[in-house]
């Protein structure tokens, strides 16, 4: 009932309402543009184009897209190149000054860096459009195209087109990100992929019974694992560690007091700082060794295509999962500034225990996140490699087996943990202004 009671004071309070139907909304609109076709194709000639992702790195970028790649849709490229592109302007800002003097402009700053990942954003779509384009000549038959227009309208009006929807779907996500509730962007990469789950399920579900594959029992362990792994990721999520810190003033006397926000203060430090960052980082560089080994037909090549172009295949996991603990430490090094901590607590007064204020408490904490960094890398390395092993060792479908950990699951359950956060504050927030008009608790009201 508490639950309940929950979604009621959620309902009652106005704007809280009013974001989450906008971000519905908004959602709703972005499911509905995967599945309009391109002008100028036949859906129902989409046959190959389905087979071509059914697994693979294609089928990791279907889900990503929920469908909209093997749909021929216009927004086929999702919301992935704004994904890449953030991901650019993230590292050059490590070497390139001007970001890096933009980066502490604040506000005015940050604007102008979403600019500039926007034009790089539709770079990569005139970049990415071509190619899948010319993938679809290559894929599907002769039949699916109309010949009333010339290949090269076509080529050029759809890549248009899907540039188009591209910048759409990262103006649907900064929309929900300012007028509804959660990260815009991230929510809709996590419906993507939630619009895949279901089907994944059915046909793994189907195989398992109508086969000799261990039948009802089998469905049963694989949910088992499935819900340990969800278990695990909300863990690897939510996990921190507290360093105690005291705070003391001068007193009229020239001493100090100490403890004078009592005595339970913390710093806390998360076991995985950095999110889902890495894997996504890890990610992207993970289509580079088979679109460079494709530039030649050399039997070496034509090996290191066929070995990276398996996301359930030893060296694709062994790769992904070093890649993911290198960039766990660089992203964690660029987004906890532990300078700045041992700064600010100086100059309030605190200190931790036993370390001196200042370059000490800084080298502390740089110490305790390294600690903490390396076992947090690992859980995360190891999460995301799940798939492979569900499949290798379980015999799950491929298209099912995405959701035991990798970064489908990792984004649903970060995702959701951040929304689920944000609904929160606005009770907390509406229950504080309660408590301060009346001086009693009360429940949230509009």
């Amino acid at each position: 009932m508490k639950f309940i009671d929950t979604i009621k004071n959620v309902w009652k309070i106005e704007e809280l309402k009013n974001r989450i139907l906008v971000t519905l909304g908004l959602l709703l609109v972005y499911r509905f543009g995967a599945q309009v076709v391109l002008p100028g194709i036949d859906a129902s000639e989409l046959a190959n184009l389905g087979t071509q992702t059914q697994d693979g790195l294609l089928g990791l970028l279907n889900a990503f897209t929920g469908g909209a790649f093997a749909n021929a849709s216009v927004f086929a490229l999702g919301i992935m190149p704004y994904i890449s592109a953030s991901i650019v302007v993230q590292l050059m800002g490590i070497a390139i000054p001007y970001l890096q003097k933009l980066q502490k402009e604040g506000e005015s700053g940050r604007k102008k860096i979403n600019q500039i990942t926007r034009w790089l954003t539709i770079a990569i779509t005139l970049v990415q459009g071509p190619g899948y384009i010319y993938n679809l000549f290559a894929t599907l038959p002769p039949s699916a195209f109309s010949g009333e227009i010339s290949q090269t309208v076509f080529v050029v009006s759809s890549v248009i087109i899907i540039s188009t929807g591209c910048v759409f779907a990262m103006w649907l996500g900064e929309k929900i990100t300012d007028k509804g509730i959660g990260n815009g962007i991230s929510l809709l990469i996590m419906v993507g992929i939630i619009a895949t789950l279901p089907l994944s399920f059915v046909q793994n579900f189907s195989s398992r019974v109508s086969g000799d594959s261990g039948g009802m029992i089998m469905v049963l362990i694989e949910l088992v694992i499935w819900f340990v792994v969800i278990l695990a990721s909300i863990l690897l999520v939510m996990a921190v560690r507290q360093i105690p810190v005291q705070y003391a003033r001068r007193t009229a006397g020239g001493g100090y007091e100490k403890n004078v926000f009592g005595s339970r203060q913390y710093i806390p430090l998360k076991l995985n700082a950095s999110g889902v960052m890495p894997i996504i980082f890890a990610q992207a560089i993970m289509f580079v060794p088979s679109a460079v080994a494709s530039l030649s037909d050399s039997e070496f090549s034509q090996g290191i295509k066929a070995a990276f172009s398996d996301i359930f295949g030893l060296w694709y996991n062994l790769l992904f999962a070093l890649l993911i603990i290198v960039f766990t430490y660089f992203y964690t090094a660029i987004t906890v500034p532990t300078n700045k901590m041992a700064d600010d607590l100086k100059r309030s007064g605190g200190f931790i225990p036993g370390i001196r204020p200042g370059s000490e408490t800084s080298e502390y904490l740089d110490k305790i996140m390294s600690q903490i960094t390396l076992p947090g890398s690992i859980f995360l390395a190891v999460i995301a490699i799940f798939p492979a092993i569900a499949v290798k060792l379980l015999n799950v479908q491929q298209g099912w087996a995405l959701f035991f950990g990798g970064t489908s699951l990792l984004i649903m359950v970060g995702v959701a943990i951040d929304t689920m956060q944000q609904v929160n504050s606005y009770l907390l927030n509406r229950h504080y202004d309660g408590l301060m008009k009346t001086g009693k608790n009360r429940k949230a009201v509009a």
